[in-house]
């Protein structure tokens, strides 16, 4: 099941459909995974690739976009692979999605206004405005996390998960030996003892 959602941007005035899929969520991740680590040169696909589990040459897809939407930049040679081409403070989830030409539209048409079933006068089904008002609520809200905010979101997780390895292993006790006693009549001790 697709989910789409229409915005217009001001720069070219026309309209981006977005759907969030696979290709959405793998895009939004890999941006992580580099935002994540560039701070120590630049990212390769292949390690982005190794560690979130996506095709190679589906971030290689994916990264053409992107880089032609002026998110990241590729850096050649040894030592080459990417880094953020904005601070990933300026970076929002609604742009790694429209990069990736991933259209979101809750709407029956697809925003055309041109709805199958029971149409109203002004040629929309009787839903419309519900799903067009949850596009225009879901373009908001994507414009509104930034990729840095993921980042500090994932930081926590994994400093949280730190704190909790570090926890248990001082609370670990020294465990005291324990000594076998005998439990009855029949038991291998009694009869050592004897």
């Amino acid at each position: 099941m697709y989910l789409y959602l229409t915005k217009i941007v001001e720069n070219c005035g026309s309209p981006y459909i977005m759907r969030l899929t696979t290709k959405g969520r793998f895009a939004v991740t890999a941006m992580i995974d580099l935002a994540l680590r560039q701070e120590q040169g630049p990212v390769t696909l292949a390690g982005i690739s190794q560690r979130q589990h996506i095709s190679l040459s589906y971030l290689e897809q994916l990264f053409g976009k992107l880089r032609r939407h002026e998110i990241v930049e590729s850096v050649r040679g040894p030592g080459g692979g990417y880094n953020l081409a904005r601070r990933a403070e300026d970076v929002t989830v609604a742009d790694i999605i429209i990069a990736v030409d991933e259209p979101l539209d809750a709407t029956q048409c697809g925003g055309k206004g041109t709805c199958d079933g029971t149409k109203q006068v002004d040629g929309h089904c009787m839903t419309h405005e519900l799903w067009s008002t949850l596009n225009q609520k879901m373009v908001e809200y994507l414009d509104s996390v930034s990729l840095k905010d993921l980042v500090d979101q994932q930081r926590a997780r994994e400093g949280a998960a730190a704190a909790v390895l570090r926890d248990r292993r001082t609370e670990a006790k020294a465990v005291e030996p324990v000594r076998a006693t005998p439990k009855g009549p029949n038991s291998i001790f009694n009869m050592a003892s004897s």
